[in-house]
């Protein structure tokens, strides 16, 4: 079953162009968001959260439509960017206080333990962290309102091996309770780890969407890995 339906998307800038953007999520899957810069993941990302005006298209959550539904759905989903930019200056506990009171299914169990989990202190403030605490601070606010969907944006960037690793752990736990995980990376050996699906876009395009093994079973030649091919199908992209 598709718990997210992304169609026909389209978004225009001066330089750059987001053209007729298709692609499924499955419930319970992990699905990989691959693409160099600039092709068109973050716009993408931002389209299905309506934090862009897109020119065209539909994107739906649990059948419902953003567009009419958006505070429901947002109340099911969980969004995270690679960094947080917002109340730098406040311990954690503030802003997990105001986070708090947006949420009703706010799951206060799930958020120590977490907070135990990612090793964060709360009365520290967000400048005082590490990209990487940074990065553990924002999936902690995505992850304790027991989230249906959880749409990351480059989750593992600043993560030293180690920590991605318990990170990856952590999306195959979330995915045996039925939580579907869409998440952009550049770091392709992670999603040779978990990933059930992939989508990948370039040049604003999506070129591929559909499961890890048929991708590299499509596009790959034998033993390659997903790195490898990626790599060699951007080279013929540019060719």
């Amino acid at each position: 079953m598709n718990i997210v339906e992304v169609t026909g998307v389209c978004k225009t800038y001066p330089s750059f162009q987001l053209k007729n953007v298709t692609f499924p999520l499955e419930e319970g899957k992990i699905t990989g968001f691959i693409g160099r810069n600039g092709a068109g993941k973050t716009t993408t990302i931002k389209s299905m959260l309506n934090l862009v005006h897109t020119d065209c298209g539909e994107v739906t959550y649990f059948g419902l439509p953003l567009s009419e539904h958006e505070m429901e759905i947002k109340q099911r989903i969980g969004y995270s960017t690679g960094t947080v930019s917002w109340y730098p200056r406040k311990p954690i506990k503030e802003i997990v206080a105001v986070t708090r009171s947006f949420y009703p299914t706010w799951d206060e169990d799930a958020y120590q333990r977490y907070l135990t989990f990612f090793g964060l202190d709360e009365n520290k403030k967000p400048i005082e962290l590490s990209e990487g605490m940074k990065v553990k601070f924002n999936l902690l606010l995505a992850l304790s309102h027991r989230a249906e969907v959880l749409i990351l944006d480059e989750p593992t960037s600043g993560l030293d091996p180690f920590s991605r690793d318990e990170l990856l752990e952590l999306f195959a736990a979330l995915k045996e309770h039925g939580v579907t995980i869409l998440f952009s990376t550049h770091i392709t050996s992670d999603l040779e780890k978990c990933a059930d699906n992939i989508v990948y876009i370039s040049g604003g395009d999506i070129r591929a969407a559909c499961s890890r093994d048929a991708f590299l079973q499509t596009y790959g030649n034998p033993d390659e890995t997903l790195e490898e091919v990626f790599l060699r199908l951007e080279r013929e992209v540019r060719a």
